[in-house]
């Protein structure tokens, strides 16, 4: 079991290519169990599934396991997720997002091995990492091996970009926060695994199957590989990066485009005065965007139907941009000058049915609902202070697998 030789190439490959190009071999003749979705193909060939090339490359999969969205990768944010069947491998599909959302130990019970191959978006309430967190916590009690087959992080791996909030423990956990990681964390899937293996004890037999010929600079466009939609309110590289910030207005009655081409690069209401909005956030001249003005007719979630005013933000520098840092900003420009339209609301999903203290979820900090929601002449120094991720680059630096 390991890594075998291979020729330097400035291609980029994915964990399940290492196996399928015969680069890692699995152990022989196992079971094997795996976390996955649609979204997770080949860098080979971005029409083929993972799941499909494991299996067509002798890889004895009994089990599939889907996450949020389901195998199919598209059922909506935070919809229930039944158990199914896929007609792909013809193998049974157990749902992590429905009745459960942690694998019981009689799911793994009859198994050599667990895989997980998921396209994560790298930033902590993206539910994909804590479904990992609960299977990875599960194999080190009932002692079975997991592999992370990894992924590039596609909005960068350069410890300097991470951004604040820590999320805070003392919290009830869920399925958009359990451990203190920052908002936007710059770690794989198979580093954020050896981070909580590691920091909470659980020694669990992991190893990762690292992706190849990503280095941590590197934005899912440097890898000159197609982006695939990895949800549905995710279908472009620009949607990814910036949702760090503009998922905070889940928490609100502003729709965030859901249901439009641009989901999350673009906010609005039918009452905002988007003029003066875009142009007191023009005159913060933020790095890496700029903005306009913008109306759209979402099809989902708030003012489903109805024509919204808004703005559409525009990345200009991705390497500069600090997406959370942002979102604080936009959502305290809204609120200050919206008072008695724009509202906090709440955002049932399966993972939180009552949809109660959504932006505390999110966040991870008690409180920052009713500080954003006061006129501040020092918010941006606050901000500042909110984004920041205390000692995270000494925590993490033992866990990386890329230089």
């Amino acid at each position: 079991m390991g890594m075998t030789p291979r020729q330097e190439s400035r291609s980029v490959g994915f964990g399940v290519d290492q196996i399928v190009e015969n680069r890692f071999r699995l152990p022989q003749d196992g079971r094997f169990g795996l976390l996955t979705n649609d979204a997770a193909v080949t860098a080979g060939d971005p029409t083929l599934q993972s799941r499909v090339a494991l299996q067509r490359d002798g890889i004895n999969l009994v089990r599939l396991f889907s996450p949020e969205h389901g195998m199919t990768n598209d059922v909506a944010d935070g919809a229930p997720v039944p158990h199914g069947y896929d007609p792909d491998t013809k193998l049974e599909v157990v749902s992590l997002y429905g009745d459960e959302i942690r694998p019981t130990s009689g799911m793994l019970a009859d198994l050599d091995g667990m895989l997980v191959d998921l396209p994560d978006i790298g930033t902590r309430y993206y539910t994909y990492i804590w479904t990992m967190s609960h299977l990875l916590e599960v194999c080190a009690e009932v002692d079975l091996p997991l592999w992370v087959l990894d992924r590039p992080n596609p909005i960068g791996g350069d410890l300097r970009s991470a951004e604040g909030p820590l999320f805070d423990e003392s919290r009830c956990d869920s399925l958009v926060g359990r451990f203190a990681i920052p908002v936007r964390h710059c770690l794989t899937m198979g580093e954020l695994a050896r981070l909580w293996d590691r920091e909470y004890g659980w020694n669990a037999k992991i190893e990762i199957v690292p992706a190849y010929g990503w280095k941590r600079s590197d934005h899912q466009p440097s890898t000159k590989l197609s982006f695939v939609p990895t949800s549905p309110a995710i279908p472009t590289y620009d949607s990814a990066l910036l949702y760090p910030g503009t998922c905070l207005f889940e928490a609100t009655n502003i729709s965030i485009g859901r249901g439009t081409a641009l989901p999350f690069q673009q906010i609005g209401a039918p009452w905002l005065d988007a003029a003066r909005l875009r142009q007191r956030f023009m005159e913060l001249q933020l790095p890496g965007i700029v903005s306009n003005t913008v109306s759209f007719t979402p099809r989902i979630g708030p003012y489903q139907g109805e024509l919204c005013k808004g703005v559409q933000i525009l990345i200009t520098d991705h390497l500069a941009l600090r997406p959370v840092a942002m979102g604080f900003f936009l959502l305290h420009m809204v609120i200050t000058q919206s008072r008695g339209d724009f509202e906090w609301t709440r955002y049932p999903t399966t993972a939180n049915p009552l949809g109660e203290n959504h932006l505390e979820r999110l966040v991870g900090v008690k409180g920052i609902a009713e500080l954003l929601s006061t006129q501040r002449e020092n918010i941006a120094n606050e901000i500042r202070v909110w984004t920041t991720a205390p000692n995270w680059t000494k925590r993490v630096t033992p866990h990386l697998c890329y230089a």
